[in-house]
């Protein structure tokens, strides 16, 4: 029994397709010219949005940006990356928890807008600072989607930003009215989670 080899000039048809593939690549990385502050949606049934937005984050502050955080719905409860992000980056990082738990935690519409409206009235003041390059609206979508706020105020608000800013809003149901205003939109799907299966939110995964 032998083993079969490639053919003698295999190696050198593989060359000759990445070499057509990078002059390719490269021809259209070279048509991009421009430069823009984007408008990022993390959206979706799926777990990851906010883990996503805050791996972005942590690429900002390496290039040594200020970044402003304004969390939607969420409550105060400790996380790992507010407990590193807030602490020992407190110079680049403006970090704002300003939700007091979702809907079924307060049972209170009322508490629940007033909490919306605070939160929006400090992600306006971070996306007018000059200093800062990127903002993330966590939650922001999930307080869209239960009418705390006048979605088309937010959506004129983030489309008229300074130029240079980026602002990534996470949070489930994202309005068409944002996704069409967006740069970038990424819709993470449920394939499979071990809530499902009995396994509770932990440490280090979850928060």
């Amino acid at each position: 029994m032998t083993i079969a080899q490639d053919a003698p000039d295999s190696g050198a048809r593989h060359k000759e397709k990445m070499r057509k593939r990078k002059e390719a690549q490269d021809e259209e990385v070279a048509a991009k010219t421009i430069e823009k502050g984007l408008l990022i949606v993390h959206t979706g049934r799926g777990k990851g949005k906010s883990t996503a937005a805050f791996g972005l984050l942590l690429r900002a502050i390496g290039h040594g940006w200020r970044v402003g955080v304004v969390q939607f719905i969420k409550g105060a409860w400790s996380t790992g990356e507010r407990d590193i992000l807030a602490t020992r980056f407190a110079d680049l990082v403006s970090w704002h928890t300003m939700g007091e738990g979702f809907t079924w935690e307060t049972q209170d519409r009322a508490r629940d807008i007033a909490a919306a409206e605070a939160a929006w009235a400090k992600a306006k003041t971070l996306m007018e600072d000059p200093q800062i390059g990127l903002v993330i609206l966590d939650e922001l979508n999930v307080a869209l989607r239960y009418d705390y706020l006048p979605v088309d105020d937010v959506v004129a608000a983030l489309t008229q930003r300074r130029p240079g800013l980026h602002v990534v809003v996470t949070g489930r149901n994202a309005p068409q009215t944002l996704i069409d205003a967006a740069d970038l939109v990424t819709e993470m799907n449920a394939v499979k989670h071990h809530f499902a299966a009995g396994v509770k939110a932990q440490a280090g995964i979850e928060f």
